[in-house]
């Protein structure tokens, strides 16, 4: 139970619309929101939500929600933790840290870059909080966050425990994880969505010693740094060169840019069975995603469907002028507005290519 010392940092904001709480800006208000600064607070406003049957929705940095304009019914649960631990840290085993759900991941990068810890310089200037990344294993330019990560410690909602679940159990796939399973998964008769059966309380990460990057994996960061395939580069000069590809794309958050006002990739890079890949077009990206299948890519098939860059404009939603992928706030649009366009560009691209596109982002109070 929460101590009479802990409610004075249990905080409950006012009811305000929860589009002040994502990258999208859209969605309606909560029920409640309660904000946590203890990880004993955090996990006693999980288990009182479940207790008392209230719809749980923890919200990180919001940048992978799009929320119903009705807002959510239930409780909305910010998490304020930030730090983080360094466990152990020499030239053999290299650093071993560990970070609170509620640490902004973009903060945890420069750390690992100014501490020459590798293997996340690649993921500099992706928005949102730590805790989501394992979740969705986040990725970019020929990284992701599987790559380092030891452990998650989290509050399995269903055996009312701390679990630690070490990677191998994380069952990592390309923007999945059993994490993200468990939105949708049942477990004694309940699904759990909007947020996980386990809700990630921290992230373990296993870091080689080298200011230098990991391998570069991506062609289009290799060009951009000047250097080939496979080849290592400062990382300070890897995050420049990564923000500089993110700011071209619209994928740096800045609030004068309305490019910017989206929940990044929308859709996820298909992944198809042979016999599918080969029914593609000519001139559709083809990458080895193991297993005998293929992925190609979201963005090209967009594309080549008849939505360009800026489809939309001058409505309310809108494809991004710098990038397909993302679906943009032009200043007003609702989640509605929003939805309308996904479902036009899903439809589209299924009717060219016979393809069904798979949204990232969660949707609450919503569907395709």
């Amino acid at each position: 139970m929460t101590t009479a010392a802990q409610s004075n940092s249990l905080r409950t904001p006012a009811p305000v619309p929860l589009a002040d709480a994502t990258t999208l800006r859209v969605g309606g208000p909560a029920r409640r929101q309660v904000e946590a600064a203890t990880e004993a607070e955090f996990i006693d406003a999980i288990r009182a939500a479940d207790d008392a049957g209230e719809p749980l929705l923890v919200l990180g940095g919001g940048s992978n929600v799009l929320i119903a304009d009705d807002g959510f019914d239930g409780v909305v649960l910010r998490d304020a933790r930030r730090g983080v631990v360094v466990e152990s840290e020499d030239t053999c085993g290299g650093s071993s840290a560990r970070v609170p759900a509620g640490q902004p991941w973009d903060e945890f990068v420069v750390r690992a870059i100014e501490e020459g810890w590798m293997g996340v310089e690649a993921l500099s200037g992706i928005p949102g909080s730590t805790g989501a990344t394992p979740v969705q294993n986040v990725g970019a330019y020929g990284q992701e966050v599987s790559d380092v990560i030891s452990s998650v410690r989290t509050w399995d909602r269903a055996e009312r425990r701390v679990r630690t679940l070490a990677r191998v159990d994380l069952r990592f796939g390309y923007r999945d994880s059993l994490l993200k399973r468990t939105l949708r998964a049942p477990s004694a008769d309940r699904i759990w969505g909007p947020t996980p059966r386990y809700v990630v309380l921290d992230v373990g990460f296993q870091l080689v010693l080298a200011t230098r990057s990991a391998p570069i994996r991506y062609a289009e960061l290799a060009a951009a740094l000047g250097v080939e395939l496979g080849q290592r580069a400062p990382s300070v000069e890897v995050r420049e060169a990564v923000l500089g590809l993110r700011r071209r794309k619209g994928m740096v958050l800045d609030a004068d840019d309305h490019d910017t006002w989206s929940a990044g990739s929308f859709f996820t890079n298909p992944i198809l069975a042979a016999d599918d890949a080969a029914r593609l077009p000519e001139g559709a990206p083809r990458f080895d995603a193991g297993d005998g299948r293929v992925k190609t890519s979201a963005a090209w098939l967009i594309d080549h469907s008849g939505f360009g860059k800026g489809y939309g404009l001058p409505g309310p939603a809108a494809l991004s002028t710098k990038h397909v992928l993302a679906l943009t706030n032009r200043g007003d649009a609702s989640a509605a507005d929003l939805v309308s366009l996904a479902r036009k560009v899903r439809a589209g691209v299924q009717a060219a290519h016979g393809i069904t596109l798979v949204p990232e982002p969660v949707l609450v109070g919503l569907t395709l």
